[in-house]
């Protein structure tokens, strides 16, 4: 148990000093005095809130219902605005600026007076970043999830954030659906402040953080707007006083078991595809390797028993929150959870479980009745992804999953976007659409781009779904028979780079393959005449970023934040 003048806090205020003097002195100019501050945990707060993020758009109001919590445990809060990374403003994707606010988070918690903090997320990249910047500075750390926005509403039909976006726009390409009733789905399917209520890579994300333990138990499924989220979050003040107090750092609580037991609950929930990146680059910044295999391992043995959108049917994140949310899910299959893994409760998970109730058997399935037998992905090898790449098989049609086809290849997005609507494409429903120079590198971030719109043609046709692959990752809330992350990616020389319009590729899900049907001596001879492309920046972050990121099936971390890399800076020096 820390005591109030071994706070790392009281390096800064304690001592009889020139400097000391001049910190308290600063925080007197505000309007506090010692009894504000002295011999107290100093709570540093992350707020990703902006005008610019839909998502987090309470977080202007709800980091006072954190400041009452830590106030209520006898702490001092301390907000510490960082980047808010709106996943549908932020451009050109961002996954360009996951890295940067990790850092950011890092440097603030380790620069500043702080003693435990408060990572205010949620929306997609938010989440990872502020975990692995807090896992890397190594400060007793609690996240509070954003929460789910209420369901999508459009003439007393449900709608999913994104699902039911692509699919309506699809009807709309196809002639089925007028303008006016597209504005009627636009002016629907947000409701309310929180982010997506599918089970995207925002719900993916919080969901992968509470069963790390790093969340209150049942955090992250409550809806934005309930009123239990302000409690929850006044709650996560006064916890995270409390974790000072008890040195709970997330060294203790991010382990191997505590992972895996993340990676069993993201396959069971029917995970974003996003969460391969995300997942390995948090993982490794707590020391435990992770690699595609052991993703893939899991998703081989997890069923899928959240029967949330987009790999569910019909139900949202305010239904999964009704029949119990993820403490009952994670109750329903403890069996394949550790159980002693600590939380930031102070608890190990098997305890925060204890009186958790399933309330609707059709959301949340039994193991005995899931909504598909194996785990949300698979991790595909083959010739034209040595390093692996990945796909969500429960959100696609089953006869996409062995397929045969001839590839039709975009170098481009804007190429691919001039052509899939014309009537004159060369394109059947039995084609492979390939978009490259989309990964890491060469997107630049890896932009959400993979969910290949289907050709307007093909769809006329009667089609909904096509064999799609890309060095691109997807929305967490699209589906379809789409494979991502291909490694290594085409702007770095990767097979994919190689492929040719036409070319045959097959494709084994159950076999975990991928192949480009071309013999050895055209793929030699295509590579000794493939021309690197141009770098996209010169200069700035962009430079920067290009120069250390790290390929999907790493996790996208850059490499000089990895812990392998070297040993974490200390405190800093105070003269």
């Amino acid at each position: 148990m820390k005591k109030a003048d071994t706070l790392r806090s009281a390096r800064w205020f304690a001592p009889d000093d020139l400097r000391s003097s001049g910190h308290r002195s600063r925080l007197m100019q505000m309007g506090y005095d010692e009894k504000d501050w002295g011999k107290k945990p100093i709570i540093g707060i992350l707020n990703t809130w902006s005008d610019l993020n839909a998502c987090h758009a309470h977080f202007k109001e709800r980091v006072e219902d954190v400041k009452r919590g830590v106030l209520q445990a006898g702490g001092f809060p301390v907000e510490l605005p960082v980047q808010s990374l709106s996943e549908s403003a932020l451009k050109p994707t961002s996954m360009l600026y996951r890295n940067f606010l990790a850092m950011e988070a890092e440097e603030l918690l380790r620069a500043h007076p702080i003693d435990g903090t408060v990572l205010m997320g949620g929306c997609d990249k938010t989440t990872p970043a502020l975990i692995m910047g807090a896992v890397s500075a190594g400060l007793p750390m609690i996240f509070l999830p954003a929460g789910p926005m209420l369901r999508g509403n459009y003439k007393g039909e449900w709608l999913g954030s994104g699902s039911d976006a692509w699919k309506y726009w699809d009807e709309r390409r196809a002639g089925t659906i007028s303008d006016e009733q597209w504005v009627g789905v636009e002016e629907g399917i947000a409701r309310s402040y929180g982010h997506c209520m599918t089970f995207g890579t925002a719900s993916t994300m919080t969901a992968i953080t509470e069963s790390l333990g790093l969340t209150l138990p049942g955090a992250s499924s409550i809806p934005a707007a309930d009123a239990n989220h302000i409690r929850m979050s006044t709650r996560c003040g006064r916890r995270a006083v409390e974790m000072v107090w008890e040195d709970l750092t997330p060294g203790k609580i991010i382990t191997p078991a505590s992972v895996k037991n993340a990676v069993t609950v993201a396959m069971a929930t029917g995970c974003s595809t996003n969460a391969v990146v995300h997942l390995i680059a948090m993982a490794r910044r707590a020391g435990v390797p992770l690699s595609l295999d052991d993703l893939d391992l899991a998703g081989r043995t997890t069923p899928v028993v959240a029967n949330i959108r987009p790999s569910g049917k019909k139900y949202l994140m305010e239904d999964f929150y009704y029949a119990g949310g993820l403490r009952a899910l994670m109750a329903e299959i403890k069996d394949l959870l550790d159980l002693d893994a600590m939380t930031v409760s102070g608890f190990p998970l098997g305890e925060t479980l204890k009186g958790a109730e399933v309330y609707n058997d059709d959301v949340i399935r039994p193991l005995s009745n899931p909504i598909y037998p194996e785990g949300s992905l698979a991790v595909l090898r083959g010739n034209l992804a040595p390093d692996g790449c990945v796909m969500k098989p429960a959100a696609c049609e089953e006869r996409l999953r062995v397929h045969e086809g001839p590839a039709l290849v975009f170098d481009s997005y804007p190429e691919m976007k001039a052509m899939i609507d014309r009537e004159d494409l060369d394109v059947t429903p039995d084609h492979v659409l390939i978009l490259r120079n989309a990964g890491p590198k060469g997107g630049p971030g890896m932009p959400e781009w993979g969910m290949l719109p289907i050709p307007k043609k093909i769809l006329k046709q009667g089609y909904r779904d096509m064999l799609r692959i890309s060095d691109a990752r997807m929305s967490g809330t699209s589906y379809g028979a789409c494979i991502l992350h291909v490694a290594p990616e085409s702007h770095v020389g990767g097979p994919l780079a190689l492929v040719k319009t036409g070319d045959i590729i097959r494709v084994d899900v159950p076999n975990r393959r991928i192949d480009m049907l071309v013999d050895e001596a055209t793929l030699a001879r295509r590579r000794a005449e493939w021309v690197p492309p141009a770098e996209k920046y010169e200069r700035g972050y962009g430079w920067m970023f290009s120069k250390h990121i790290k390929q999907a099936n790493e996790g996208c971390d850059f490499d000089f934040l990895e812990r392998e890399f070297g040993a974490a800076a200390g405190e800093p020096d105070i003269y």
